[in-house]
């Protein structure tokens, strides 16, 4: 990394969006490789975002991302207000989803999301409250031995 310094990011987000989908993942993307950080850690970093973002933007009307870069990880904090999850359990499975034709269609709502939030994160925390949103908070460790 050029910098022990952190620095820190917030982006708003608009449920519904989705020409954008995938805007903010490829912004953070450039800036931490900008800033010298492990290919392989921005991989990880991106996939975690784009998921975010994407959840946010398919089922919330609205919230925001927040990254934080450290000398030693990455903090990854989304937050929305939407319609929240029933079953956080049973959505974090790969394949389950609950979106509709329309999100579909588009090529969204495969089931993915959480499932690579977690699997990409090395600390995985989320929470929801139905009809009121949802929370998700990613570390990612800068380690160079596994970027």
């Amino acid at each position: 990394m050029k910098s022990e310094s952190e620095f820190v990011g917030n982006v708003s987000i608009v449920g519904h969006g989705f020409e954008y989908a995938g805007r903010v993942s490829n912004e953070i993307k450039k800036i931490l490789l900008e800033q010298g950080i492990p290919e392989g850690i921005v991989r990880r970093v991106a996939v975690v975002i784009f998921e975010v973002e994407v959840n946010i933007i398919s089922y919330a009307e609205t919230g925001f991302i927040r990254y934080q870069v450290l000398p030693d990880s990455i903090i990854i904090e989304a937050k929305d207000k939407g319609q929240g999850i029933a079953d956080i359990e049973l959505a974090q499975q790969e394949g389950y989803s609950t979106a509709d034709d329309k999100i579909r269609e588009m090529g969204f709502g495969a089931g993915m999301g959480l499932a690579n939030i977690k699997k990409f994160s090395d600390v995985f925390e989320i929470n929801s409250e139905v009809g009121k949103g949802t929370y998700v908070k990613s570390i990612i460790n800068i380690d160079k031995k596994r970027s």
